[in-house]
């Protein structure tokens, strides 16, 4: 199984989310380890960042616009490499 994957939702598929509902999270350039206890869905608003799985997955690169759901147990690297705005829930 994936534990990022990425897609480039419509805006039917976003307003039935509630995306728009969500809390929003910021975080400026930076480099910093994450571990998901729980499914992440994120709306990515502004930015740019790529993520390393720590069991040697290949990195995943998003962007503004980017639907993007981590996988519960996830570890990780982040680098964020443009400021980071983005809505998200946990599921």
């Amino acid at each position: 199984m994936c534990q990022i994957t990425v897609e480039k939702p419509s805006a039917e598929q976003l307003a039935a989310l509630g995306v728009k509902q969500w809390p929003t999270w910021s975080k400026e350039v930076s480099t910093f380890t994450w571990q998901y206890s729980s499914t992440e869905v994120a709306y990515i608003l502004e930015g740019e960042v790529t993520v390393t799985p720590d069991n040697g997955g290949q990195p995943v690169s998003f962007q503004a616009g980017d639907l993007v759901t981590f996988a519960s147990g996830l570890a990780c690297v982040w680098e964020v490499k443009k400021p980071l705005r983005k809505h998200y829930q946990f599921e």
